[in-house]
């Protein structure tokens, strides 16, 4: 049989609810990558040791309802090998945060027809601005902005918001788009906070915007 074909879903795991808990990332010096991590501004959940050598660091990136865990003992990946992506709703201003924090982050950049282009995406499109940044062992970090997800990647019943800084990059997006909305109509809008919530929605969701 083909590995290509395409198999149905069973329905009987589809409602399963799953969510990721945590990414184990290798290093090579647990207490040089706490460090560094403790410098992102993560919060650090845990530090266990065990009598067998053992040892779980864990932090959880601010917004995140996912954590890492490295150490001693808890994978055979080779330190280094380690690869994620970081959602920012504006990349700038988290890369701005970093370096000031004293991580190395490169210089923006966005992709285009050409492939790579240097700063921002002029249009500031969802998933098309980038950054990238590695911890001592070299494992890879990459900022990617995010402000619309693509349909269908989002439970249109459930809206959040990871941090406070979100929710007001979101409320600043919807007012900018509700001041176009009442040059339209000629009028000022008394459903304004309606308009917002439904824009807000929408574009987590990735849906048609109100207009």
């Amino acid at each position: 049989m083909s590995t290509n074909a395409v198999r149905s879903i069973d329905p009987s795991v589809a409602g399963v609810d799953l969510k990721l808990e945590v990414v184990v990332i290798p290093v090579s010096d647990v207490d040089r990558a706490k460090d560094f991590y403790a410098k992102l501004g993560w919060r650090l959940d845990a530090d266990f040791r065990f009598d067998n050598g053992t040892r779980i660091v864990q932090f959880t990136p601010h917004g995140s309802g996912c954590s890492v865990q490295f150490g001693k003992n808890l994978t055979s990946a080779a330190p280094g090998s380690g690869e994620g992506y970081l959602i920012v709703s504006d990349i700038v201003a988290a890369r701005d945060a970093m370096v000031a924090a004293g991580i190395e982050v490169g210089e923006i950049f966005h992709l285009g027809p050409g492939g790579r282009l240097n700063g921002p995406d002029p249009d500031h499109r969802s998933y098309f601005s980038r950054a990238t940044f590695s911890d001592p062992d070299a494992n890879g970090w990459l900022l990617q902005e995010v402000t619309t997800r693509l349909p269908g990647r989002i439970d249109t019943g459930i809206t959040s918001f990871g941090s406070a800084s979100d929710l007001a990059s979101a409320l600043s997006r919807a007012s900018a788009a509700h001041g176009e909305h009442e040059k339209r109509i000629s009028a000022a809008d008394p459903n304004w906070p309606d308009w917002y919530a439904a824009y807000m929605v929408a574009e987590q969701a990735g849906t048609e915007l109100p207009n």
